[in-house]
């Protein structure tokens, strides 16, 4: 069977550190531009492989650096070129319909993953400030990647490195879970909310 931490080891491992690093930094990369990659399991693997705070900090910081450079390239990128009034109305539409439809979404987008292609959003819609929609999403990442990273480190401090694999698993598919329940009741609060005005 197919392990994907095994095949992540296997690529960037021989490189020790920085090869995890490196890893850590196009997960977050390719989630920022193109598509989804569930960075938070590959955040925890890249954290098994040296179950430190101080190699934690870096992941972090590497995971904030991928991020930026991302969601700026997506931002760049629809900053110049033409989009159709068509998908800037659908947009415009759909960030109206969620309750919060400033840049605070974009806090709220780590807890319930409802905007992708954020760099996109922050271009196409009129009220929104790049550097304000920046300090979110790092306060996010810090947030929720902090969390896990605090987790991991705790489930590594007590537990047998084999349990302790195994509850840092589980405990980001509850986050993934969670974040994804969490989503799907805020769109039909939203909906109903909207739908009452």
């Amino acid at each position: 069977m197919f392990n994907i931490g095994d095949w992540i080891y296997d690529l960037f491992g021989p490189y020790g550190a920085w090869g995890i690093l490196l890893c850590i930094f196009l997960i977050f990369l390719i989630d920022a531009i193109a598509f989804p990659t569930l960075p938070e399991l590959f955040f925890v693997i890249g954290f098994m492989y040296n179950p430190t705070l101080e190699f934690g900090m870096q992941l972090l910081m590497v995971a904030i650096i991928a991020e930026i450079i991302g969601i700026s390239t997506l931002y760049w990128i629809v900053e110049h070129i033409r989009v159709p009034v068509r998908i800037k109305n659908v947009a415009e539409k759909y960030v109206k319909f969620l309750i919060v439809s400033d840049e605070r979404m974009l806090l709220v987008n780590r807890a319930a993953p409802m905007i992708p292609f954020a760099g996109a959003f922050i271009s196409i819609i009129e009220d929104w400030r790049l550097s304000k929609a920046m300090m979110y999403i790092i306060l996010g990442c810090i947030l929720k990647y902090g969390l896990i990273m605090l987790m991991s480190n705790f489930f590594f401090t007590y537990f047998n490195s084999g349990d302790a694999q195994t509850y840092t698993i589980l405990f980001v598919i509850a986050v993934i879970v969670i974040s994804l329940i969490f989503a799907y009741i805020k769109k039909k609060r939203s909906g109903l909310a909207n739908e009452s005005c």
